[in-house]
């Protein structure tokens, strides 16, 4: 048997955790070993949940980058003994993350510019930790959603890379924001900073930073209709990855529910991902729009936060709202009429494997990209944020916010459409075919 070790992006939100869980407990299921690489709090308590073991890297950029450190603790995290480079990054990093504001990003090339492969010396930084856990564990294969340090350690270290990535991230692809006309790169390319960072470690360079993200086998979520690419990009589909416990129920008080009111679920998402840093990819917005656009409705939202606290400046909610940090996604998502969420992939492929129409929010490109898709499909709609006057902070239209999900409610091809998707792509196999091409590759 083997050692399989799954890293993700350190982003504090469950998303990459609801695809990567599904197959780590397929392969532990065949008596394979499963440990995690992913230091943010939300996914940590996850993967606790699901009895796996969880590595981190002693480097406190991760801390940063994974949403565990807010800017009053950086005094407190810079007295603690640690390097002066490390210290240096860290002030580089937040002073280059807080102008991210509401900018678009355009592709996966952008989207790694502005999670700092910029910095060559972070890039360094980054992968130098994850060599450290790679060494320290010896697994025989890494499993990687998203997290480009770690295919490069991956690479250096001479571990078998097995890669699961969304159609937008192929070097192959129109990038995020594929229904607008191709303009020039609104930021510096940090492949230059890659390719010296590889030539170090004597790999071949990259034309794009999306080539970082392909493995020794690279499986693709969705299926061709949700997630087009070129028939030339020659990509293997796996369909719905999704997350729930085999042992998890719903609350007792979701039963008692009206059952002629409709039930929405409302999850937006992380309100904040670095507190008092930069609001790039917050969905504060979101929440603040919904509350307004559906108090006193007769409408039931269930409002969960995803093993987030709900700042005090919501409550009290209204009487037609309930708040639970944390709620069976697979499960909940059957018991709803309607999905509002933020446009997270996860998220989407959950309404779709239950065949339930969502309304989304997108809160950056590669979030609107899904939401578009879904749209299209005919399985939902989307309100987009703005920028304030600022140009640094989202806000939502609860108007329209208002006026969609009733749409979405009272038009029953919504749910038609959702559920004959669901049908498709369930054909794709899921988690046990991955963990069956992932077992052909090793052995």
């Amino acid at each position: 048997m083997n050692r399989y070790l799954f890293t993700t992006l350190p982003s504090n939100d469950l998303g990459l955790l609801t695809r990567s869980l599904p197959i780590a407990r397929e392969l532990h299921s065949h008596g394979h070993q499963i440990a995690f690489c992913s230091p943010a709090k939300a996914p940590s308590k996850l993967i606790s949940e699901a009895g796996f073991n969880n590595l981190l890297p002693s480097q406190p950029l991760y801390e940063i980058m994974a949403g565990n450190v807010s800017s009053k603790s950086l005094l407190r995290l810079m007295r603690s003994g640690h390097r002066m480079r490390d210290v240096s990054l860290l002030f580089s990093f937040l002073r280059h993350m807080s102008q991210a504001g509401t900018a678009k990003i355009w592709d996966i090339d952008h989207f790694m510019y502005l999670l700092g492969m910029w910095n060559e010396a972070l890039v360094r930084a980054h992968v130098e930790a994850l060599m450290g856990v790679f060494t320290a564990y010896d697994p025989d294969v890494i499993v990687d959603f998203w997290n480009p340090f770690a295919c490069i350690a991956a690479r250096v270290c001479n571990k078998p890379l097995i890669s699961v990535i969304q159609a937008d991230m192929h070097p192959q692809s129109q990038g995020f924001i594929w229904w607008e006309p191709a303009s020039p790169k609104p930021y510096p390319s940090p492949v230059p900073t890659a390719n010296r960072i590889l030539e170090e470690y004597h790999l071949p360079p990259i034309e794009r930073m999306g080539e970082l993200l392909i493995g020794d086998v690279t499986l693709f979520l969705g299926m061709p209709e949700t997630d087009p690419l070129p028939e030339t990009a020659n990509v293997t589909y796996i369909g719905h990855l999704l997350w729930q416990r085999q042992d998890e129920k719903l609350p007792d008080w979701i039963d008692r529910l009206e059952r002629k009111q409709p039930v929405i679920w409302l999850y937006p998402g992380n309100l904040q991902y670095m507190r008092g840093i930069t609001t790039f990819g917050d969905s504060a917005a979101v929440l603040q729009a919904c509350i307004e656009a559906l108090k006193n409705e007769d409408v039931q939202v269930v409002l969960t936060t995803g093993h987030h606290s709900l700042p005090q400046r919501y409550m009290p909610l209204p009487s037609n709202f309930r708040h639970e940090f944390y709620i069976p996604g697979l499960a909940m998502a059957a018991r709803s009429d309607l999905l509002i969420h933020h446009g997270g992939y996860g998220s989407c492929q959950t309404g779709l494997y239950t065949g339930t129409p969502a309304l989304i929010i997108p809160t950056y490109s590669e979030r609107e990209s899904n939401a578009r898709r879904i749209a299209a499909l005919g399985a939902g709609d989307y309100v987009l944020p703005t920028s304030d006057i600022t140009g640094r902070r989202k806000q939502v239209s609860p108007e329209e916010v208002h006026t969609k999900v009733f749409n979405l409610l009272s038009n029953r091809s919504f749910t038609e459409n959702a559920k004959r998707i669901s049908e498709r792509m369930k054909a794709y196999g899921g988690a046990p075919e991955a963990a069956r091409l992932i077992e052909s590759f090793v052995d």
